[in-house]
């Protein structure tokens, strides 16, 4: 029984830690900036690794009050890839602390 409370303690500790790498590399990836683009690099979107909005870059030219559909579609689908780009390196540095043991909660 002795010997089974210590397995405990030791996997305890070993999640305990896994726990630490996750909120250190979330904090990483956070300070991280990934930029999607549509329309040719005509819009420009940056989000942070914690999936946050920093900034958008519009080409003037492709400014037109006729096109504002347009337009919302391309900010729309830079950002999509902006955020998946974020997603991924998530996804990949999670991979790497928790050994692709796809542990809930620790995303």
């Amino acid at each position: 029984m002795a010997g089974s409370l210590g397995d405990l303690g030791g996997l305890l500790k070993q999640a305990q830690k896994m726990q630490r790498q996750v909120q250190e590399m979330q904090g990483e990836l956070a300070k991280k900036h990934f930029e999607g683009s549509a329309g040719g690099g005509a819009v420009k979107v940056v989000v942070n690794g914690a999936r946050e909005f920093v900034s958008i870059k519009i080409n003037p030219e492709v400014v037109d009050p006729a096109e504002v559909d347009m337009l919302e579609d391309l900010v729309g689908s830079a950002l999509k890839q902006a955020l998946a780009a974020a997603e991924a390196a998530s996804s990949e540095a999670m991979q790497g602390v928790t050994g692709g043991l796809g542990l809930p909660g620790m995303m």
